[in-house]
């Protein structure tokens, strides 16, 4: 981020988890088994997916690319997670809250990849017989190409602020961007509307799209007359469903408003569900999927494959 330093602040300090001091050490153990959890589950699905030919295609090419963006994700902010909790003093550079920013940013804007993933779904169950035509590898590619870029784009436009800094304690964990815009000595209106138009759109715009392609969805289940077979739609929607609600629930209440009116420790508790809780979710999801828990299976040597949706 380009900051104009103009009264002599070089680094910032994280207060981190102080208001929870009581609770430390049960938030240590919480967090680190929901890391370890999450990253375990993330390693196993990437490579049940490489390793696995029947897991090859676009579904779960997409269930592939957001575990290791949740993976890299989680990566960038949990050094500072642990550390606030073990009592230390954690500091970081102006270059190095710049640099977890653009990375956060970038990797955070999971919707894109769950929009991408909910219109693998409204193909499968809507135009089932143009279901490997339409979600092609050409088209899968195009697809995560644009997620990417959209994330990058909205990290540059979102550190390229020029801004004088009066005080070096942060009120969190890790560089959000609403935490370190509270430091600045200068008037934020320009960059909180600026801020605020643009989560609109990341976050707005494709979670009206997701609930239209659900509602596109939930109709064509509806039109088939075999009970089992509406059973069988709903239940590879239903989890996916679930991620979804948490994960735009979170960000819409964090992200899309001219200025954070939220307290510290809503900030925090908020964070922490879209950083923790929300990837273990994306992995129980994943992994609940019978295709990956077949291909599972099939590894270990349990039963042959057979593939499942």
């Amino acid at each position: 981020m380009k900051r104009e330093n103009h009264t002599g602040v070089s680094e910032f300090v994280f207060q981190g988890f102080s208001s929870f001091n009581e609770h430390k050490l049960t938030l240590f153990v919480v967090f680190l088994t929901s890391y370890l959890l999450t990253l375990a589950g993330n390693v196993i699905i990437v490579t049940i997916i490489s390793i696995d030919h029947h897991l090859h295609t676009s579904m779960y090419f997409f269930l592939s690319i957001l575990s290791t963006s949740e993976t890299m994700y989680t990566l960038d902010i949990v050094p500072q997670r642990f550390s606030s909790l073990t009592g230390q003093s954690q500091s970081i550079s102006m270059a190095g809250c710049t640099t977890q920013i653009f990375i956060f940013i970038t990797l955070a804007i999971n919707s894109c990849f769950l929009l991408t993933m909910v219109y693998d779904r409204y193909v499968a169950i809507c135009k089932p017989l143009r279901y490997t035509i339409i979600m092609n590898k050409k088209v899968c590619a195009q697809m995560v190409w644009g997620s990417c870029s959209i994330g990058l784009l909205v990290a540059i436009i979102q550190i390229s602020s020029v801004l004088p800094f009066c005080d070096r304690e942060m009120a969190h964990y890790f560089c959000e961007i609403h935490a370190v815009m509270k430091l600045s000595c200068a008037d934020t209106n320009l960059y909180d509307t600026i801020n605020f138009i643009i989560s609109s759109v990341v976050i707005v715009v494709p979670m009206g799209l997701v609930f239209i392609s659900y509602i596109l969805i939930i109709s064509t289940i509806l039109k088939i007359v075999s009970i089992e077979g509406q059973k069988k739609a709903f239940a590879t929607c239903a989890s996916h469903f679930t991620v979804v609600i948490i994960h735009y629930g979170c960000a819409s209440i964090s992200y899309p408003k001219p200025k954070s009116e939220n307290t510290r420790d809503q900030n925090q508790e908020i964070s922490v569900t879209y950083t923790i809780f929300t990837p273990l979710l994306i992995v129980v999801y994943t992994l609940r999927n019978k295709g990956v828990k077949n291909a599972l299976r099939h590894a270990i040597g349990k039963k042959p494959f057979c593939l499942g949706i």
